[in-house]
């Protein structure tokens, strides 16, 4: 099999990630969450497109058939809480392979993502992926969080309705990257592990200092979806 890349059109992807199984429903269910009709072909197509460019690229330790489980159901995690937000705009930092903001995009044309990803081969693959999934709500940044929300005029500073995350660092360093990309009253959404509460714990007096309430610490079936507000 010859690997994917970037740069191949999207007949060339090869099918390798099997169709959802009756778990991915479930754990949609107990997020709250339904799709629309046309959300499966569009995330089948992203996923395939994802272990394709992954034979070449290292974007992803996940089995293809855990993939909607792991993968899908994960970052739609977020998606009843981004909904509740009437989010317009939502910011993804270290976007990698494309989760959670990928799929959320699909799931929320309605909303603008931007994703960051300061590794240059990885940002290229987030161009090419909303381009073969063909989203027009995404632009990606190939940045460092820290640059797009540094004082006076970082190109992102204060723009976010919300700002996700999963899988990116500490949550006590993570706060610090995010915050000065949220709007007042905005919230960070990050999906952690099985050490949440001990990452929340440890980031106590650094959220505290920067003026951030942890306001929900939500164990689902996947991950644990930490919700923190920035004071207005």
């Amino acid at each position: 099999m010859t690997a994917q890349t970037p740069n191949q059109t999207p007949n060339q992807v090869p099918n390798q990630v099997p169709k959802p199984g009756p778990g991915f429903d479930e754990i949609l269910a107990f997020h709250g969450v339904e799709l629309d009709g046309g959300d499966i072909p569009s995330l089948q197509g992203f996923l395939e497109y994802l272990y394709a460019v992954n034979e070449s690229m290292n974007l992803t330790r996940i089995a293809p058939e855990d993939a909607w489980s792991r993968h899908i159901a994960d970052s739609l995690s977020l998606l009843p809480a981004i909904a509740s937000e009437d989010a317009k705009t939502v910011i993804d930092v270290g976007s990698g392979g494309g989760l959670p903001a990928i799929p959320l995009a699909i799931c929320l044309p309605g909303v603008h993502f931007h994703l960051i990803e300061s590794t240059a081969k990885k940002a290229a693959f987030l161009e090419a992926v909303a381009v073969h999934t063909g989203l027009a709500n995404v632009t990606v940044h190939a940045e460092r969080a820290e640059k797009l929300g540094e004082k006076p005029k970082g190109l992102l500073r204060g723009c976010g309705d919300v700002v996700t995350s999963r899988a990116v660092g500490r949550l006590k360093a993570l706060a610090g990257w995010c915050m000065p990309l949220l709007k007042p009253g905005g919230l960070m959404l990050s999906i952690k592990g099985e050490q949440a509460q001990a990452e929340v714990d440890e980031a106590d007096g650094t959220l505290r200092r920067i003026r951030l309430d942890v306001v929900d610490v939500r164990r689902g079936p996947t991950g644990t979806v930490v919700a923190i507000r920035k004071r207005g």
